[in-house]
């Protein structure tokens, strides 16, 4: 993905061109080319994240809701600063996991909880874009779970530094990328903004649902404000934080219960699919 992302719109063109092609002719999706099938049944293989490796991950905090209802459980006003800019924190570019993989809490933390966000991912390189123009150098867009360990999460937030461990043992990105052309009749106006719903599921049972465009800031600003003064590059992911409602700390006032192993979570993007994961077996905790 990486390679076709640094390939730039000449080679995603001509890949479309193929696909079309391909899909055009039903023939060709049972023959084979040189030995491999053009196409495989979805049921036959495993997905991995869109972008497995991505050269950056940064995650925004953009959705007023959220912001809003995690500082009153925590007994604090809004900052006025974050209605003046869009910030962000950056998560681990290594720990990217895709649709069905298995998602454990890290080994010291008793309180595993979802994220339902919107991921873009970007395609044209740019440096100090501007919040009107910088939708151009999206080229796709996924569904993203920003998994958090709120024990942890907590302790490491009072020091005035974080997130960090207790954000960067997982992030789920999938089950595909959408490119922006595909979610153009859908747009709400501001750039990279989408009327399209959001939905989170724990073993089949809807716990809350959103909407893409109640974003505050819009992609395009959180594009502006992650390239200024340095260089955004093919592959960098951006996510947008937290959709009103979209996590169990907001739905449980932060006391829990929290997800178990066993439990699966989806989370679901009108266009841009379910990614759903299963959370795996607790580690034993980390010697002393």
């Amino acid at each position: 993905m990486l390679e076709l992302l640094d390939a730039g719109p000449a080679a995603w063109e001509a890949a479309q061109t193929l696909a079309e092609a391909l899909g055009a002719r039903p023939a060709l999706q049972v023959h084979e080319s040189q030995g491999h099938p053009w196409w495989w049944p979805l049921s036959s293989v495993r997905l991995r994240a869109p972008v497995p490796r991505p050269r950056g991950v940064r995650d925004f905090y953009a959705f007023e809701q959220h912001v809003q209802t995690a500082y009153a459980i925590r007994g604090q006003a809004m900052p006025a600063e974050w209605y003046e800019l869009p910030v962000f924190y950056f998560s681990n570019a290594q720990s990217i996991v895709g649709p069905t993989a298995a998602v454990a809490a890290p080994a010291e933390s008793q309180e595993l909880d979802f994220e339902l966000e919107v991921a873009a991912v970007v395609g044209r390189p740019g440096r100090d874009l501007d919040p009107q123009e910088a939708e151009r150098h999206i080229f796709g867009f996924t569904v993203m779970n920003d998994w958090s360990a709120r024990d942890l999460q907590r302790r490491e937030m009072r020091v005035g530094l974080g997130p960090a461990k207790g954000k960067d043992f997982a992030t789920s990105l999938g089950p595909w990328l959408v490119t922006s052309d595909e979610l153009a009749p859908h747009r709400a106006g501001r750039p990279g903004v989408y009327d399209l719903e959001m939905r989170a599921r724990i073993n089949g049972v809807e716990r809350s649902q959103g909407n893409w465009k109640s974003l505050y800031h819009s992609f395009g600003a959180m594009l502006a404000r992650a390239s200024a003064d340095v260089d955004l590059v093919p592959g960098d992911v951006i996510g947008s934080g937290t959709v009103g409602s979209g996590s169990l700390l907001e739905l449980t006032a932060g006391q829990g219960p929290w997800l178990q192993p066993g439990d699966v979570v989806e989370l679901e993007i009108e266009a841009l699919g379910v990614l759903a994961n299963t959370v795996g077996p607790h580690p034993h905790p980390l010697s002393r």
